[in-house]
């Protein structure tokens, strides 16, 4: 006694071996297992066995009239998971593209009552029995805009109920999948074609189809100046505004950018800018102060590329 029982790995166990042979003698315990002898009496003995690890099958003897006589039972011993851990999930996953859970699941007996559990949130998208050492468990998903920020992890369940213990149950630590929606199309880049120095002008970058349209990042920059951008979102649509002032060092053919970028995946959208300088004439006259009939020469200047005339004599 007990018989066939079941215990936590590394648990004790109280055996008795008894007979009712009226002249037995040399009542023994047969096992593999550490053991002690605790109390014996008139056809019984007492011995506990220490830090079972794993099933065994234990042996009562004793003698009865010159004859070896026997009784057996097997020892069942369960163990919980070591280790269950959901792998990684993507940093970002397309809405509408397959992705796959994997859980591996080490240690844990016995295997026939042991299985695994693929949950988002609490929803059970998997449940098969856990095989090999160590088992690996997977399922594949359909991401949607509602798995964004959702929670998946990985449960064992080791149910030992048919044997009187309970449900056992081990949790994996969840890990969050962050999914996106990024339209093929370029943003609309609203811009000036021609930009006069030291002037301002706003540029208008909009994007529509976006998911989660708060969490892009968008890249507005006048050259390789960098536009301080004013972001807003209103459902799936993105638009940044700024303000473009061209500098002196910016004169000539210069772009416009608009980068979007959401899920490591990037949209972009460009157009040419002219930037002029157009600073107004100056007339130089050689003799402020004349004679009548003497020749005073006059002369207009302005920037390069700027066409010059004269009014009132040819020039």
């Amino acid at each position: 006694e007990p018989q066939n029982p079941v215990l936590s790995a590394g648990g004790s166990l109280f055996v008795n071996c008894s007979t009712d042979c009226p002249s037995s003698e040399k009542i023994a315990l047969e096992t593999s297992l550490s053991k002690e002898l605790v109390a014996s009496g008139m056809g019984w003995a007492a011995f506990n066995l220490s830090n079972v690890t794993g099933n065994s099958r234990i042996l009562c003897s004793v003698y009865c009239n010159g004859s070896q006589i026997t009784g057996s039972s097997n020892i069942t011993v369960y163990r919980l998971p070591e280790r269950v851990e959901l792998a990684p999930l993507p940093p970002w996953q397309p809405v509408g593209q397959n992705f796959t859970l994997r859980c591996q699941v080490e240690d844990g007996s016995p295997r026939t009552s042991l299985t695994v559990v693929l949950l988002r949130w609490e929803e059970e998208l998997s449940r098969q029995p856990a095989v090999e050492e160590p088992a690996e468990v997977t399922a594949t998903v359909l991401a949607s805009r509602d798995d964004h920020g959702a929670p998946f992890s990985c449960r064992t369940e080791l149910d030992m109920q048919p044997q009187g213990l309970g449900l056992f149950v081990n949790t994996s630590a969840p890990r969050q999948l962050r999914t996106f929606v990024l339209p093929v199309t370029p943003p609309r880049l609203v811009a000036p074609r021609f930009l006069e120095v030291e002037t301002s002008w706003p540029v208008d970058c909009t994007l529509d189809g976006l998911f989660p349209a708060s969490e892009a990042q968008v890249y507005l920059a006048l050259g390789d100046q960098m536009l301080n951008a004013t972001v807003m979102n209103h459902g799936d649509t993105l638009t940044a505004t700024a303000t473009a002032t061209a500098r002196a060092d910016q004169e000539g053919a210069r772009e416009i950018v608009c980068n979007v970028t959401l899920g490591g995946e990037r949209r972009e959208a460009r157009e040419n800018l002219t930037v002029f300088s157009f600073l107004g004439p100056i007339v130089n006259l050689s003799e402020p102060t004349a004679h009548e009939g003497s020749t005073v020469t006059v002369s207009c200047m302005a920037g390069a590329r700027v066409q010059v005339t004269l009014d009132g004599v040819p020039a």
